[in-house]
């Protein structure tokens, strides 16, 4: 059945199936990461900027790396949050807020950094009080940390207090933070030891900061997309030859019984009759001699 509207049809078919092809083509080439990619190194030191960008997310290719920032931290605008394992033990983790400097990062911009551990929350305070009593706390220094993506956001217990840190979330902590009027860096820094950090490390211990473990060479999800579009692909081809087969159908079935009509309506009424077998044999019987 060649028909002028299934032709178009099955051109449109072709069509969305090619679109269909190219994007799995698409979604498995972003499947097989490269070896350049496979091979970038967290552990070399480079500048926050490279890292990331002020006020954008953080991207798998700046979670986890070293970088280097320069800035000065304001007094009054440090935490508490808990509860944080370290090296095995549970304890709390003190973040304060720098305001950053170029060129390493870009000017007035707002970074949450995790200082250092302490054995328990009321350590922790006790540190943080001592931090904005030094003078030194808000001078301009330069440090290296584990740039680390921001945490997902936490749900309290019933029992626990409400005002309590307990995520790594730079979104929330700006609300915390006084007189915050520039973009906030989506990330947070943990601090790594260094000459110029020694002193706000004074009854606070290193954080542990690990390397993050290298990518997977295949992306399992993005070969999963690739495989949908090839079925709908195949599927947009399968909908165009149901509709045609359909159609085709229908239209021998209609001309099959328009055969029938005509021939019903030009042959005789009778000639199906049988004959009568009391008539046929009357017809058949001599008949009587008279006399």
């Amino acid at each position: 059945m060649r028909r002028p509207q299934w032709i178009l049809a099955l051109l449109l078919a072709l069509l969305v199936a090619a679109v269909f092809a190219w994007l799995g083509q698409w979604q498995m080439s972003n499947a097989i990461r490269s070896d350049e990619e496979q091979n970038y190194n967290t552990e070399t030191l480079r500048p926050l900027s490279e890292a990331t960008e002020l006020g954008k997310g953080v991207n798998e290719y700046g979670a986890g790396v070293v970088v280097s920032v320069r800035g000065s931290f304001v007094p009054g605008d440090s935490q508490v949050l808990t509860p944080r394992e370290n090296q095995g033990k549970s304890g709390a983790w003190v973040i304060g807020h720098l305001v950053t400097e170029g060129p390493e990062a870009e000017a007035n911009g707002n970074l949450a950094v995790a200082i250092g551990w302490a054995p328990d929350q009321a350590a922790a305070e006790k540190a943080i009080k001592r931090l904005d009593a030094d003078p030194a706390f808000a001078q301009s220094r330069a440090f290296e940390g584990r740039y680390m993506p921001p945490e997902g956001a936490q749900i309290p217990e019933p029992t626990d207090d409400p005002q309590r840190l307990q995520t790594m979330l730079p979104a929330h902590l700006a609300n915390l933070w006084a007189d915050v009027q520039t973009p906030v860096y989506a990330g947070y820094l943990v601090m790594h030891e260094g000459t110029s950090v020694e002193p706000l490390m004074s009854g606070l211990d290193k954080i542990d900061s690990v390397a993050p473990l290298p990518p997977e060479k295949v992306s399992w999800l993005n070969v999963f997309y690739a495989i949908e579009w090839v079925v709908f692909a195949g599927f947009a081809v399968f909908f165009w030859f149901r509709l045609a087969r359909d159609a085709w159908e229908k239209e021998h079935e209609l001309k099959l019984l328009k055969q029938e009509a005509e021939g019903g309506v030009g042959s005789d009424p009778g000639a199906d009759r049988k004959p009568d077998p009391d008539s046929a044999a009357a017809a058949t019987r001599p008949s009587d001699p008279q006399l």
